[in-house]
């Protein structure tokens, strides 16, 4: 790929230029383009809902090092107020009231680095649906006729964030700057078709971090990897009614002057099923920010286990004491594209295997259909709080929080198929928390990340994904994990050891295809029993390992990557000027 080729030195380079204000450096005899202003926008920005939140949010600041409140970020104004924007009328308060066609609100997303955000509200761009919806098939012959669900709404709210950046760069710049407007996931597609078409001197990025009908063949339980060369995407889009949204990723991928993904895996799919290979990968980097430093990392991890392992015995009615292994999976609730199934056919068959000294509880923490908080357990959460015991486990012991669906739910239906009741005998007591872990869930009570530093070992079996936060994530707090080699991360992890990683390294590797679920299943049990039998200088090696390699998936490593999408992209752009 692309990427690997690109040196220290360019990254140096990189950086040198935006520092000193540069339009263009050389590097190695090769002329750099940097851009003087980049618009990025996304569903997820200010609007925490999804994995492109981090992806975005956590770049900012590297961003704003670079390119100080020259990087605006774009996203959908729902007309109430946000925890993560914070408006500021005086910024580019002249063009906000002189853009009527716009409804607008300015300000900075509360992220690390503070960049400058812009909602835009969408809906008053419904009334021209269809004249929108004629022209992108007339310029692109896009089919919206097949849209359905959310395609609509992201369509105008993309609709509505190339008209922002068209009216900020008719205002404001010019044809002497540089600019990039750069759109992540088939949702800002229109929006970058359209400044393609209006404003052929601004350079467009477009990157998908997952295609849709890449997706939606592995959500509809239809092997993907193996028959990745045979599917035809048009036909597949057709089968599984996705029309729309493949016509809309497809076209912006063949028109933008830069079309990237976000590992080598999902590459390969958008060379299938898009018929257009990237033009560079993007791997998704982060910041340390968020994790805390020595005796505040002890306290916290600390505090996280004891809680997690009071939730357990209040459930169970047990006393399982700190040297109790703690594992976790965590993600979005995709049953098998996650590899939750997987998670919960290896903690059944680790229960059954006599090697197993070490008492285990494993927590499911998956967004299900969330009803309440349990109230028998927070009332024994608080009876523990005073000193109580219990003996006897609550009914129906395995999940945190009532569930609207809850003899309907794919997680507890697996555990009743496997006889899987946490009965005081079994060694392996597996636990569902199906909500989102905010710090007030009413059981928990304890931010995400803070219940990651709990744990001893993570598991993210993936059958589709990506590149993979959640691993990454996990290692930045020196809690070791597994994932497999269909997940971006777990093939970068390979890359940077220059073999097949292990726990050891911090991160366990399992080779996973369409067809080797038992064989996954079989291999995370064995991880989470190595792991069980590890001595203190193990556990000390893999947890130094897992903290060593996060710091090379900092944004400060990975931003090379875009440098060299921004200047394919800009020089296309400057083509077009002559």
């Amino acid at each position: 790929m692309l990427y690997k080729n690109i040196t220290i030195k360019f990254c140096f380079f990189f950086f040198l230029s935006y520092l000193c204000s540069r339009n263009l450096v050389f590097v190695m005899g090769k002329e750099i383009l940097s851009p003087d202003y980049i618009f990025e926008s996304s569903w997820e920005v200010c609007n925490k809902v999804g994995g492109i939140y981090t992806v975005l949010s956590s770049r900012a600041q590297t961003l704003q090092n670079i390119i100080k409140d020259r990087i605006i970020f774009i996203g959908p104004d729902f007309g109430s107020d946000s925890p993560y924007f914070a408006e500021d009328a005086t910024l580019f308060k002249e063009w906000v009231k002189d853009s009527k066609e716009l409804s607008l609100r300015v300000g900075r997303w509360n992220v690390p680095g503070s960049p400058i955000a812009i909602l835009v509200d969408f809906k008053p761009f419904f009334e021209q649906k269809d004249i929108i919806y004629t022209r992108l098939w007339e310029d692109f012959g896009v089919d919206s006729l097949h849209g359905y669900g959310d395609y609509d709404e992201a369509s105008m709210f993309s609709y509505a964030a190339g008209k922002v950046v068209e009216s900020f760069y008719r205002y404001y710049l010019g044809a002497d700057k540089r600019v990039v407007y750069h759109g992540n996931e088939w949702m800002t597609g229109l929006g970058l078709l359209y400044v393609a078409k209006v404003l052929p001197e601004v350079a467009t990025v477009f990157t998908t971090h997952a295609t849709s009908i890449g997706r939606s063949i592995a959500g509809n339980n239809k092997p993907l990897y193996e028959y990745l060369f045979a599917y035809n995407g048009r036909q597949m889009a057709d089968e599984l009614n996705m029309q729309s949204k493949h016509s809309i990723e497809l076209q912006t991928a063949h028109h933008v002057d830069c079309f990237t993904t976000v590992s080598d895996i999902t590459a390969n799919e958008c060379r299938e099923l898009l018929d257009k290979p990237v033009d560079v990968v993007l791997p998704n980097g982060f910041e340390n920010d968020f994790v805390p430093k020595s005796s505040a990392f002890t306290k916290k991890r600390k505090a996280a286990r004891a809680r997690l392992l009071d939730v357990a015995n209040a459930l169970l009615g047990t006393d399982l004491k700190d040297d109790t292994l703690i594992v976790s999976t965590s993600g979005r609730y995709e049953f098998r594209n996650k590899g939750i199934d997987v998670f919960i056919e290896a903690m059944h068959r680790l229960n059954a295997d006599s090697s197993l000294q070490k008492p285990v509880v494993a927590f499911i923490e998956v967004p299900g259909w969330v009803g309440e908080a349990r109230q028998d357990l927070v009332e024994r959460l608080e009876g523990l709080k005073n000193g109580q015991t219990y003996d006897r486990p609550l009914h129906n012991p395995r999940v945190t929080h009532w569930l609207h669906n809850l003899n309907d739910d794919k997680v507890l239906g697996m555990m009743d198929a496997l006889g899987m009741q946490n009965r005081a005998e079994d060694k392996v007591k597996l636990i569902f928390v199906p909500c989102y872990l905010t710090g007030n869930d009413g059981i928990v009570n304890l931010p995400y990340y803070d219940v990651v530093l709990g744990n001893d070992l993570c598991v993210y079996p993936s059958y589709y994904e990506p590149w993979g936060y959640t691993p990454l994530e996990a290692i930045a707090f020196k809690v070791p994990c597994i994932t497999t080699d269909l997940a971006g991360f777990g093939l970068w992890a390979n890359k940077v050891k220059g073999s097949e990683s292990k726990i050891i390294d911090g991160v366990e590797v399992i080779h996973r295809t369409d067809y080797n679920y038992s064989e996954v299943a079989d291999r995370v049990k064995d991880t989470v029993l190595a792991y069980s039998q590890f001595s203190d200088s193990d556990v000390k090696a893999a947890r130094s390992h897992a903290d060593r390699l996060s710091k090379k998936a900092l944004w400060s490593k990975f931003i090379t990557y875009y440098a060299q999408a921004y200047d394919i992209a800009l020089r296309k752009a400057e083509s077009r000027k002559k």
